[in-house]
C-alpha cells in the first residue's frame, strides 16, 4: 500500500500551513547562490499543492515571505521579488486547471507594485475556484497580524461600531487576516528548525506541528502524506483527557 493509499480521507487536516524553509542551506550545500535555492523550490510548492488538493484539503497555506525577510540583503530580496512575480505568472492557468483558488494575507502593500498588480490579477481569474484555497503568506508575520487586528479593533471601539465588552476570541478571529479561514489543524516546517518563526501567532494555538529535517526544495508529495499520515496518528485533545474523548 502506498502512503497515499495509507491517508485516511474521512480524518484530512481541513487546513494545512507550511513553513517552507531551508531553501540558502539547500543552494549552499550546492555550491550555489540562495537564489538558486528559492529557484529550486518551486517544484516543491507545486508538488505539495497538487497533492494536497488531490486527496482534499481545503485550505494551504504557504508561509512565502515574513516581514522580517525585508532585512535580508538587498539583492536577495529583489530576486525574489522577480521570482514571486513570475512564478505566479506561470502558475495561474496551472491554478485555474485545477480549480483551485489564490488569497494572500500579509502586508500585501508593501510589496513591489509589480508584485501587487500579478497578484490581484491571479487572485481574480481564481477567485470561482471551489476545491482548495491556497493561501500565500507575504510580507506576513503573526504579530504584524494581531496588531493590525488590534489597531482594527480600538478604531470601532472608538467609533462606536463595536463594545469593548464585545471583544472575545471569535469577533478578534473576524479582524485578523485570515478571517473566514479555519485555523490550522496542522502545521509542516521543513530543515529541522524548532521553532515557528513568527507565523500565524494566533491561530496556530491548537495546532498539531510536523518538523521535517529535510529542506524544502526536496520536499514532495510522500513527504506532504508523511506529515498527514504523523496527524492522523496523534489525539487531539484541545485540553481534555484520553478518557473524557472517549464518553
Amino acid at each position: 500500500m502506498t502512503l497515499k493509499e495509507q491517508v485516511d480521507l474521512d480524518n484530512l487536516p481541513k487546513h494545512i500551513a507550511v513553513i517552507m524553509d531551508g531553501n540558502g542551506r539547500w543552494a549552499k550545500q550546492r555550491g550555489g547562490l540562495r537564489i538558486f535555492g528559492h529557484q529550486s523550490a518551486i517544484t516543491a510548492v507545486r508538488e505539495t499543492v497538487e497533492g494536497a488538493a488531490e486527496l482534499g484539503v481545503e485550505y494551504l497555506t504557504l508561509y512565502a515571505f515574513s516581514t522580517e525577510n525585508w532585512s535580508r540583503p538587498a539583492i536577495e530580496v529583489s530576486a525574489l521579488m522577480q521570482l514571486l512575480v513570475s512564478t505566479i505568472r506561470k502558475e495561474t492557468t496551472t491554478l485555474n486547471k485545477n480549480n483551485i483558488r489564490l488569497q494572500t494575507i500579509g502586508d500585501t502593500a508593501s510589496l513591489p507594485k509589480s508584485c501587487q498588480k500579478e497578484l490581484l490579477e491571479a487572485i481574480d481569474m481564481t477567485k470561482d475556484n471551489s476545491r482548495m484555497t491556497l493561501v500565500l503568506a507575504l510580507s506576513y508575520s503573526g504579530r504584524w497580524d494581531i496588531k493590525q487586528a488590534v489597531q482594527r479593533i480600538a478604531a470601532d471601539v472608538a467609533n462606536g461600531t463595536l463594545a469593548a465588552t464585545d471583544v472575545e476570541e471569535a469577533s478578534i478571529n473576524k479582524y485578523l487576516s485570515t478571517a473566514g479561514i479555519p485555523e490550522p489543524e496542522l502545521m509542516i516546517r521543513t530543515s529541522g528548525e524548532m521553532r515557528i518563526s513568527n507565523f500565524l501567532l494566533w491561530q496556530l494555538a491548537y495546532t498539531e506541528l510536523y518538523i521535517t529535517e529535510l529542506l524544502w526544495p526536496d520536499f514532495r508529495k510522500e513527504h506532504l502524506y508523511e506529515a498527514i499520515l504523523s496527524y492522523q496518528r496523534r489525539e487531539r485533545r484541545f485540553g481534555k483527557t484520553s478518557e473524557q474523548l472517549t464518553k
